[in-house]
């Protein structure tokens, strides 16, 4: 039975470097510039072997050490040396290609690391009454993409709350959300809350005063949130944090996360294992938090020790400056999209096979403009601009272009195999890689199907429970990288020929390339699949 190679990683690479040095940190710099590639891959600065090194000058023996690395999910070393810029390290690539594309993958990185075996993820945003806006949908994206990379992870993950407006589900779907659209929490477990109240030391009956039409008709009480965070020594939450009156519809609201935290237990070994992150705009933080404590007042499990908040920045909507609902944000990008689409590619755009095709660059688009910015910070939605919807390099239309060319590059290699202008391609154990020697090729695989991998699962890693409330994940991680990777291969695609003249002798070099191409597509669709963003087949 033959055995398969372990897949080389990044991490993997980099331990085996700082372990050849002897050293606790790490010291070591991975190239991604084109123009330091060309000489080295790897580089110690020379400051930092100044603070690990007499004089800055690393013995021979540490030196022929890194030489000599290699072995299961490490990249070996061609040669090793110092200069003036420090300690440089250039790996064997040939090597390197046939070990990332030459072989049925191996075994990826390990799985995540940390206590979730499940996750809830809650936006609060969904249960705001009236239509959804571009506020309401950024957590939303955020957390529809973050439940994407959780499963991809082998995380099992549950959202709330369910959509039952028909309008808003319909702007989900839309923009390709997949979000659950019906819970039934039953009734036994809003009173149980309901008993935990009539026992609760922080709770205190609210008698409905004549004269009074502000107060809902449903409050059932009130109950003191600021007692029972000095009491109870929490941190990180609002010191204004007063006075909550509960009312029937947080109790459903409650009920319907301890429904899905039960699934997580039930995914998972044990209870600890599902924690919960409401995933919120800025404006909805305060509230969030006062649902977190009345949740934590009523129901002191173990899974309250995992309760998180991952909050977003505010989104600022100019021109115009009036209020727009997220169907209208969407209807404009769409036909800013076809507009655009019109003009580049003429009656082309204008036929029907295109509408699917301008619905989902609208929708990479929208994406893309959402998730490319850290979640702590703003977002400025320029309506009247609409280079978000033409080829702009930092476009989600940018980057589906792209895939789209991949699916025109091998589309059209197949018909000509087809016709037999060239021959099939051959298994990938029988390529010889060497004749990859342009620097866009090198850059493609090291840049972005090396650490590939590790891209995804650092961008699904949620920080382990610690004090306070809030968390930061790495949610912009996918669509940067995308973007990157769209302008790396679109510069190599334009520089150099995949599919040359039919002859022989150039075969090697054609298959080599078709085979590195071949994996930057896949990854193209794995992390598309991520967002919901199906591959393209033309624009």
């Amino acid at each position: 039975m033959e055995t398969v190679e372990e897949r080389p990683g990044l991490a993997a690479t980099l331990r085996a470097l700082n372990a050849a040095l002897g050293r606790p940190a790490s010291l070591w710099v991975k190239e991604s510039s084109a123009r330091n590639l060309r000489h080295r891959d790897f580089l110690a600065p020379r400051a930092a072997l100044g603070a690990a090194y007499a004089g800055g000058q690393v013995p021979s023996d540490v030196i022929a050490a890194v030489t000599a690395l290699g072995g299961p999910g490490v990249l070996a070393v061609r040669g090793c040396r110092q200069t003036a810029a420090g300690l440089e390290v250039q790996l064997r690539r040939c090597e390197a290609f046939r070990r990332l594309l030459g072989h049925p993958p191996g075994p990826g990185p390990a799985p995540l690391p940390g206590p979730e075996a499940a996750v809830v993820l809650h936006c609060p945003a969904l249960r705001c009454p009236g239509s959804v806006t571009p506020r309401h949908l950024r957590p939303v994206l955020l957390a529809d993409h973050l439940a994407q990379l959780l499963r991809a992870q082998g995380v099992s993950t549950f959202l709330v709350p369910a959509v039952t407006d028909k309008r808003s589900r319909e702007v989900l779907q839309q923009l390709r959300v997949e979000w659950p659209s019906s819970s039934t929490p039953g009734p036994e477990t809003v009173s149980a809350l309901k008993q935990a109240l009539s026992r609760c030391p922080y709770a205190t009956h609210c008698e409905r005063r004549s004269g009074v039409a502000s107060q809902p008709e449903d409050i059932i009480c009130k109950v003191h949130l600021k007692s029972f965070v000095e009491q109870q020594g929490l941190e990180g939450y609002d010191p204004n944090l007063g006075v909550l009156l509960v009312t029937e519809e947080k109790l459903r609201s409650l009920a319907e996360l301890q429904q899905a935290v039960l699934q997580g237990t039930q995914a998972g070994c044990q209870e600890s294992c599902c924690s919960v992150v409401h995933v919120v705009s800025c404006e909805e933080e305060f509230q969030q938090q006062q649902m977190d404590l009345l949740w934590r007042i009523l129901d002191p499990g173990a899974h309250m020790d995992l309760q998180k908040h991952l909050v977003c920045g505010p989104v600022k909507v100019t021109k115009p400056v009036s209020p727009i609902s997220a169907d209208q944000y969407f209807q404009l990008r769409k036909r800013q999209m076809y507009d655009a689409s019109v003009m580049k590619y003429g009656e082309l755009a204008q036929d029907e096979a295109w509408t699917e095709v301008i619905d989902i660059l609208t929708v990479a688009a929208i994406r893309f403009e959402m998730l490319s910015t850290a979640h702590r910070s703003q977002i400025t939605l320029d309506l009247e601009d609409s280079s978000i919807s033409t080829k702009g390099t930092k476009s989600g239309a940018f980057v589906m272009y792209n895939c789209a060319r991949l699916a025109t590059l091998f589309d059209t290699y197949q018909r000509a195999v087809e016709r037999g202008t060239y021959p099939p391609l051959p298994p990938a154990s029988e390529l010889n890689f060497s004749c990859l020697r342009e620097e866009g090729e090198w850059l493609l695989l090291f840049s972005y199907l090396l650490p590939f991998p590790e891209v995804l699962q650092q961008a699904a890693q949620l920080p382990p429970p610690s004090k306070g409330l809030r968390i930061t994940a790495n949610t912009e991680a996918v669509c940067k990288f995308l973007i990157q990777l769209s302008m790396d291969f679109s510069s190599y695609y334009n520089r150099v020929h995949i599919l040359g003249e039919p002859f022989p002798h150039l075969f090697d070099q054609m298959f080599a390339r078709l085979r590195l191409l071949g994996a930057v597509r896949d990854m193209f669709h794995s992390a598309l699949a991520t967002l919901h963003l199906p591959p393209l087949s033309q624009i």
